[in-house]
């Protein structure tokens, strides 16, 4: 399959190793923001393969995992109205909310259902005037053009029982917080290709210039993320802070224009909270005063919410790059993905599910002792 099978190949991968190997003379630590490099990098030992000089740390990447839990708490407290329709993703149904999920809501009578993208949610409302459509718009960059879209079209057409509600995230406020934090560590970052496809790269290299980190804008293959760790080294090694595209099959510096173009008309920036993070400034979108109507927080008046996390989970320290999900105490034992305490065990980009789906169970902290030697590089491919 072009632009897939020719990324697998082991003997291009074992090149990409040899260079790191050869390259690394000092420790360096690098962040892969997006959940999904993350699954990429644990499914194929990758970084199993590096040299001991070379660590990553797993970033914030997950949409799923960053949706404030006041937000997941506001869905399921709409979703259980009868006069509801609840549309989301799928991986959005076993996100831990205080005590309950919209599984939980969905099986005491809520109206929820599984949509494959806000025009399906459209469709629904169109298909039932007398019942109100919510979509629960959540993601990076990546998934806000469509939902733009479906807010856009629905005013277009007069469609009044159909509503967002929003909990969308931005990844260079992320960049700036992880990098400002006393405990960092990053040296380095591997930007998430799909988000720079839609946004193009012109918000990076003043990130890179004021905190001296080499931004190498990689893809979700083993090789793609080599060639980013490659380069990332590289730049590392040279005392070198640049922004690099090494995924210029998707990525072009301007981005998508369209999208661009539907994302200013309908969002606005605005601060949001993150999981286990806490508030980032300009790290969100919300809908434009133009677009209020539309907004289900203000829609339904959703008041009163008291959020409590799982005084055990330490999700928020994974997800800020702090500890691999190994080193918490409840990992693949109180916390697994039939029994999840935090989102980073239930979403399909959460490092915790990663680490659990292949059998990365004991690795903790010392990672570099227990390491894949390179010949076994058939794992690739």
């Amino acid at each position: 399959m072009k632009y897939i099978d020719e990324f697998n190949d082991p003997d291009l991968a074992r090149r990409l190793l040899d260079e790191i190997h050869a390259t690394a003379t000092r420790p360096w630590a690098l962040m892969e923001v997006c959940g999904g490099q993350t699954h990429a990098i644990i499914r194929h030992g990758i970084d199993q393969l590096l040299p001991d000089k070379v660590e990553l740390i797993h970033g914030p990447g997950c949409p799923v995992c960053v949706t404030p839990l006041e937000v997941i708490d506001k869905a399921l407290e709409i979703a259980a109205r009868p006069e509801v329709i609840f549309c989301s993703f799928g991986d959005m149904l076993r996100v831990p909310g205080t005590g309950r999920d919209l599984f939980r809501v969905k099986g005491e009578g809520g109206d929820v259902r599984v949509v494959y993208s806000p025009l399906d949610a459209l469709d629904l409302a169109r298909k039932n005037p007398d019942r109100q459509v919510v979509f629960f718009a959540i993601g990076f960059e990546t998934t806000a053009p469509a939902n733009a879209m479906a807010v856009h079209q629905a005013r277009r057409t007069g469609l009044d029982n159909f509503s967002l509600l929003v909990s969308h995230v931005r990844v260079p406020p992320a960049i700036e917080a992880i990098m400002t934090a006393p405990q960092c560590r990053v040296q380095g970052f591997l930007a998430a290709g799909h988000v720079c496809s839609v946004m193009g790269t012109a918000e990076y290299p003043e990130l890179a210039d004021r905190h001296h980190v080499p931004i190498v804008v990689t893809g979700f293959e083993p090789l793609d993320i080599l060639e980013g760790i490659r380069r990332a080294v590289h730049q590392l090694e040279r005392g070198e802070h640049r922004v690099e595209n090494a995924y210029p099959r998707a990525v072009r510096e301007q981005g998508n224009p369209a999208a661009l173009r539907m994302l200013e008309e309908v969002f606005e920036v605005a601060d949001r909270n993150w999981r286990g993070i806490g508030r980032i400034p300009a790290s969100g979108w919300r809908l434009a005063d133009a677009f209020r109507d539309y907004d289900a927080e203000h829609r339904f008046d959703v008041t009163g919410i008291r959020t409590e996390e799982p005084a055990v989970c330490r999700a928020g320290e994974v997800l800020q790059g702090l500890i691999k999900p190994t080193e918490c105490e409840a990992f693949g034992t109180a916390c697994t993905p039939r029994t999840p305490l935090g989102a980073t065990m239930v979403s399909s980009e959460g490092a915790c599910a990663a680490y659990y789906l292949y059998r990365r169970m004991t690795d903790g902290p010392a990672q570099q002792g227990s390491r894949i030697p390179r010949e076994e590089l058939n794992t690739i491919g």
